[in-house]
């Protein structure tokens, strides 16, 4: 089914998922509530994505190094192309990066935002995503996922992603992929699929995925946003054109969410590797995960209470 053809289906009830503001009519807070998620078509502006694509491509020629950040790339390509974008598959962690991170403070997607995590808001983990052609190998494949896997805070429905197209996305170049109304569910085990020789560093997937619950591609167009849930399950297909598919995304949540222990949960293998990452990369001997997330978050509005 497209989007289009996901039901909405009205029920009496206060609404869980979004909050009352004024901006999201009742139809629009209905559709998050029944699906997990809600795309704003041409949100954000042309101008702004155009700034975005420069400045990331000046952090894959090294011209400019924000601390912090962490760029991800295809090895395999690095004696073919050098330093430039046609290695990188993603900047994450841009919180320190000033014109990267003014997607962040947007005006026009923090309104949004607002509806879903209140006044007080972080911005908790960002990324700009550089889908790599990739038709046989799939090194690029995202499995079907949570993005609640990877947060240690709560609770979930004060958090939510907003997810920007800095192009047309569709089936052809590896759009994202989602199973509407699983934002219902629990977080569910997640771990590297058994995929030999194509799994990327922390490209986690569900161990177990209902294959029953139907799948929506977004077809996105370049501006368009779409706000979702982080247990919606979700991922993004393989891209099978010659370009390169960009989006930039940024988790928010209120900052009256809490911290949790994930020892003895479906998240502590991640913990770890997390740690293990952190602390080969800064060369120290130990890390807290509340410290990792701590560097990461940026308030964007409002006040800092407990992130």
């Amino acid at each position: 089914p497209t989007s289009a053809q996901v039901s909405v289906v009205p029920h009496s009830g206060r609404f869980c998922y979004t909050l009352d503001n004024g901006l999201l009519t009742t139809e629009q807070r209905q559709f998050y509530e029944d699906n997990g998620y809600l795309l704003i078509k041409n949100l954000v502006s042309d101008e702004d994505i155009e700034r975005f694509r420069k400045e990331f491509t000046r952090i894959c020629k090294r011209e400019v190094k924000p601390p912090g950040v962490m760029i991800m790339k295809d090895e395999s390509l690095k004696s073919q192309f050098g330093q430039s974008e046609k290695v990188v598959n993603k900047v994450q962690d841009f919180q320190e990066d000033e014109e990267l991170f003014r997607y962040c403070t947007l005006p026009e997607v923090l309104k949004y935002v607002e509806c879903f995590t209140g006044p007080n808001i972080m911005a908790m983990h960002t990324m700009l995503i550089n889908k790599l052609p990739d038709s046989d190998k799939q090194t690029f494949l995202h499995p079907m996922h949570q993005d609640l896997h990877y947060f240690p805070f709560r609770p979930a429905s004060r958090i939510v992603c907003a997810w920007t197209a800095m192009e047309r996305a569709d089936q052809d170049n590896g759009c994202l992929v989602v199973q509407p109304g699983t934002h219902k569910t629990t977080l569910k085990p997640h771990g590297y699929p058994e995929w030999e020789g194509k799994t990327n560093k922390l490209f986690h997937g569900l161990l177990e995925e209902d294959e029953k619950i139907p799948k929506v591609h977004l077809v996105m167009e370049k501006g368009d946003t779409v706000f979702f849930h982080p247990l919606l399950v979700h991922g993004s297909g393989i891209n099978r054109t010659s370009g390169f598919r960009k989006s930039i995304s940024c988790h928010f949540a209120s900052s009256e969410c809490h911290y949790i222990d994930v020892k003895n949960t479906t998240q502590e293998h991640l913990e770890k590797e997390l740690q293990e990452m952190v602390c080969k990369k800064y060369n120290t001997a130990s890390v807290e995960l509340k410290d990792i997330w701590n560097f990461r978050a940026r308030l964007v509005q409002g006040e800092r209470i407990n992130l």
